[in-house]
């Protein structure tokens, strides 16, 4: 009896959640992405930077704990906006098939704002691009392109609805962050006046807080000094929190000290002088200088990431002028892990500048992207679990009742066009306006919308990772995972998510398994991006923009 009431009670709280979905009335669709931010960058997720506005949306909403990304900016853009593995519409590589931020997608390949027309949508875009063609022409409205992610002071190289910008004569007062929270309140505001009745979807991806470290003085001086116990104690306190939040039953991942950046540029490290570090070394070894030219770097990444949750308050604050707030579905997540990468590009820097002013050239650098990506291992670009793993914070007050609720679904960017396909009322398989409608795959994620309601596993065949020869697949709680060279390792997500416990040599039998499900997938992906002319990535593209 027990038993049956409990399947009634379910039935009745699926069947009244299906009810809000499907009442008539669209759901707004805002989705947040933030660039090199780590998954313990959020106050949510175990950090103790200041981020009280996304706290507030997952407090009264939902946050998953194995959300995943591609590794890197661009493959994450295009696979979060049209529902495929990068891989699959040359905007990433596969074995003897080149692609990367310069490939371009095939026609059949559209963007989320593109098929959400048939539901009169509008769409709006504010901030980094990084999707090939131009952004009105892939459906949106309105768009600022922030294409200028070399220094956040100036709109130098921006366009407004791909048209370039001409910069103000003074712009002392300019911070593309801030520059990116205006044009998405104008474009709010506009819908507000103009469109008032149609539903809208709004990308917003910061260019926060990826390098160069730039922040505003007065963020900065907020986390002035707090670094200064180090990278180790700092890991531990966020770990110690999430345990306490239940966002991880992990161990904590240990440093590799002799890990440093995917790429190397000695020159950089030159230009950066004696204070810069390019291993994750116990914090005891550093010396004094050291010390202090990490933990500065470091307060300029909180400062950015304050500064970011900041203008997505004041985001918030326009979503409820306009009554759109508690209809509208707010998605925030990173399109990477934290970057170990040490560079000095663009205007270069000057030692002698203040740190996080334009003149400077910094990064965060192996030491703190590992406290970044707390619990796990490794950084952006590598597809261990601190390369792919990113918060997802999920908001929606009209169609989720769960409030502080976590999710532990394993699920993917590629999830999130078919999503919202779904609550839009449209079909994922739709094949209208292609010219040949058979030549269209079915996209390879799935709709969340069940995990909105309850704390429910989303059944998949597999999840599958592939950049600058970082492979992994992920079967239910199985990792097969490898670095470029280096053979597979083998781990139990469920119980060792910190990737600790390479279980390889004992089961080579679980890992020939594995590889077979990663070589299927790769030649069946192969297959379909061989259909169609592949854009070769020109030059050193892919290291050059990140």
């Amino acid at each position: 009896m027990r038993s049956f009431l409990f399947s009634v009670c379910l039935l009745g709280c699926t069947s009244w959640f299906s009810a809000q979905l499907f009442s008539g009335e669209k759901p707004n669709v805002i989705f947040i992405l933030a660039d090199d931010l780590g998954y313990s960058d959020l106050g949510c997720y175990g950090s103790e930077i200041a981020t009280p506005h996304l706290d507030a949306l997952a407090a009264n909403g939902l946050r998953f704990t194995q959300f995943y990304n591609t590794a890197r900016c661009w493959p994450t853009r295009g696979a979060l906006l049209s529902g495929y593995y990068a891989q699959q519409i040359h905007r990433d590589a596969l074995p003897g098939v080149p692609g990367g931020n310069q490939g371009t997608r095939q026609s059949w390949a559209k963007l989320l704002p593109q098929r959400l027309k048939a539901a009169g949508y509008r769409s709006y875009h504010s901030g980094k691009w990084h999707i090939d063609g131009n952004v009105l022409a892939s459906g949106f409205d309105k768009s600022l392109h922030v294409k200028n992610d070399g220094n956040f002071f100036t709109a130098k190289g921006n366009y407004i609805d791909d048209v370039a910008v001409e910069p103000a004569k003074d712009e002392s007062g300019y911070y593309v962050t801030t520059a990116t929270a205006d044009h998405a309140i104008s474009c709010l505001k506009d819908h507000a006046s103009n469109h008032a009745g149609k539903p809208f979807f709004h990308y917003i991806p910061f260019i926060a807080p990826h390098f160069p470290l730039h922040a505003l003085p007065q963020d900065i001086e907020k986390y002035r000094g707090k670094y200064l116990s180090g990278w180790d104690e700092a890991r531990k306190a966020r770990f110690d929190r999430q345990k306490k939040m239940g966002i991880t039953q992990t161990s904590l991942s240990l440093l590799e000290r002799d890990l440093g950046p995917p790429y190397a540029f000695p020159e950089a490290i030159k230009k950066l002088g004696p204070g810069e570090v390019n291993r994750p070394l116990p914090w005891v070894e550093l010396t004094q200088e050291q010390r202090e030219f990490q933990a500065t770097k470091m307060s300029i990444h909180a400062a950015m990431i304050d500064r970011m949750d900041q203008e997505i308050g004041r985001i918030i604050a326009q979503l409820k002028a306009m009554g759109q707030f508690e209809n509208t579905l707010i998605c925030f997540a990173s399109d990477n892990g934290a970057s170990a990468e040490i560079m000095v590009r663009g205007g270069g820097h000057d030692p002698a500048a203040a740190p996080g002013s334009a003149a400077t050239y910094l990064c965060l650098g192996p030491g703190f992207s590992s406290t970044a990506n707390t619990p796990f291992r490794r950084h952006k670009t590598w597809v261990h679990e601190g390369g792919i793993s990113t918060p997802l914070v999920v908001h929606w007050p009209a169609g989720i009742s769960a409030k502080n609720e976590l999710r532990h679904t394993p699920s993917h960017v590629i999830d999130f066009v078919p999503t919202v396909l779904e609550l839009a009322g449209l079909s994922a398989s739709d094949k209208t306006g292609a010219a040949d409608s058979e030549a269209i795959p079915p996209v390879p994620g799935k709709s969340l919308v069940a995990a909105f309601a309850k704390d429910t596993t989303i059944e998949r065949d597999s999840l599958w990772w592939l950049h600058e020869g970082n492979r992994a697949i992920r079967v239910g709680d199985w990792k097969l995972v490898a670095a470029k060279g280096e053979p597979w390792e083998l781990y139990d997500l469920q119980s060792d998510r910190a990737e600790q416990n390479n279980l390889a040599a004992t089961m080579p039998e679980k890992v020939k398994e594995l590889e077979q499900v990663w070589d299927n997938q790769t030649a069946s992906m192969t297959e379909l991006a061989l259909k169609t002319a592949p854009q070769q990535p020109k030059g050193n593209a892919r290291r050059k923009k990140s």
